[in-house]
């Protein structure tokens, strides 16, 4: 198949703007307190050494959520073949810090190259990587087409386009065909997405839905001497947490802990906003409501009347705390956030109605009832305050969350076998 117009027109612009897409991902890198090489990583520029003595595979996902997702995959894939290695890719320092921190054994991490010929010359060169798994909506044409052309056999999984990238490919069928092309399988979230990928021209007969990796992520990482700790300066408080919160949505929050203490005088909330550097503002908004507030980036232990948890990668540690947790993004239309890493903990998942991003997993979770969602800050405050007074509500929903993730496992069994096979991984 021929590259069609739009795809030439896309490498050699790509070839005009490498300098300065280059300069600007290496300036914002070193803002993150990424080290200067590292950031060559994003030239293709390797900073370790090609693994040798078996396969490797390269994971490819975009950003934070998308490279915590893979994890369990990855794991359970290196348990089936345990001479393979996995070089995982991702483009931003967040996303290489926390998969830094649960590389599952025989893994390294390095930044994605920018989706242009040298860049990814030098990165396939390097790597030879013998298969490549994309994530979710990672669609860079030349790092498909160009991977494809070393004959790595290629799997796309977790498939999910937002409407507006349907309907743009569904436009553009010559182009479509040719980077859908190259993938041997594609596995979307769900039903509807695997309708939505036939309308964008991927191959009919490599489709076929599956369920939302992020189910089957697994525990949040702990730290163990952290949640003792923690655990101590409560002295036994009832606590409750929000989490992933956005501006806007704070204000109601706290009108919605005001009213629980009426209740329960001595309850804290850990309060998680989805972007940490909002702190100061946070914590302002805190003070203006008339709580009291401790702050985990100054190096407070937990305590106040609001616990204002400003750091990024301890959210395992908030989930330890509670069985009660609301997750944000979602009192406004921003599209809800991951229900899975809640219920993971073995908490109750509450959460606002706006969760478009995540509507299937929540119409699942409540049938299931292991989640509620709340209309606005008051039903939140009733929410919250039946289940830390009826321990029986509280325990029913726990233990449908257990459930519900009890039943992700074997799932992951059968993608993890069928990338094995379909990527000819098994073959000596």
């Amino acid at each position: 198949m021929s590259a069609p117009f739009l795809y030439r027109a896309w490498v050699l612009a790509s070839r005009c703007l490498i300098p300065f897409a280059a300069s600007a991902e290496a300036r914002k890198l070193n803002a993150q307190d990424v080290p200067a090489a590292r950031a060559e990583e994003k030239r293709g520029i390797a900073t370790q050494p090609r693994p040798s003595g078996g396969p490797l595979v390269w994971v490819h996902a975009a950003s934070v959520g998308e490279s915590l997702s893979v994890l369990a995959l990855i794991t359970r894939m290196g348990h089936m073949l345990p001479d393979a290695h996995f070089l995982i890719t991702s483009g931003t320092a967040t996303s290489a810090r926390l998969v830094d921190q649960r590389l599952p054994p025989r893994s390294l991490h390095q930044f994605a190259p920018l989706d242009a010929p040298g860049p990814l010359k030098r990165f396939l060169t390097h790597w030879q990587p013998d298969a490549a798994i994309f994530v979710e909506s990672e669609i860079w044409p030349q790092m498909l087409r160009r991977t494809h052309a070393t004959g790595a056999p290629m799997a796309l999984v977790n498939a999910r386009m937002s409407d507006k990238t349907v309907e743009f490919w569904e436009k553009w069928p010559r182009t479509a065909r040719y980077l859908f092309d190259v993938f041997t399988l594609i596995v979307t979230q769900n039903d509807a997405m695997a309708r939505n990928m036939i309308r964008m021209h991927a191959p009919a007969d490599r489709v076929s839905p599956g369920v939302n990796l992020k189910s089957m992520a697994g525990p949040l990482p702990v730290d163990a001497q952290a949640l003792a700790a923690a655990r101590t300066a409560l002295g036994g408080r009832a606590v409750w947490v929000a989490s992933s919160t956005h501006e806007g949505e704070e204000r109601s929050v706290l009108d919605a802990h005001k009213k629980l203490l009426r209740e329960i005088p001595d309850l804290c909330l850990i309060l998680a906003p989805r972007h940490p550097e909002r702190g100061d503002a946070v914590e302002a908004l805190v003070q203006d409501a008339g709580l009291t507030v401790q702050r985990r980036s100054r190096g407070d232990a937990p305590g106040g009347q609001v616990y204002l948890a400003d750091t990024l990668g301890e959210l395992g540690l908030w989930y330890s705390l509670s069985d009660v947790v609301f997750l944000g993004g979602s009192l406004l239309p921003i599209g809800g956030h991951n229900p899975f890493e809640v219920a993971q903990s073995g908490a109750a998942v509450l959460s606002g109605n706006h969760v478009a991003a995540f509507a299937e997993t929540y119409a699942q979770l409540e049938a299931e009832g292991a989640a509620r969602i709340v209309a606005d800050g008051d039903d939140l405050a009733a929410r919250v305050a039946a289940l830390l007074t009826k321990p029986d509500e509280l325990a029913t929903m726990t233990a449908a969350a257990a459930r519900f993730i009890a039943a992700q496992d074997d799932q992951l069994d059968a993608i993890a076998s069928r990338l094995i096979t379909t990527l000819k991984l098994d073959i000596p």
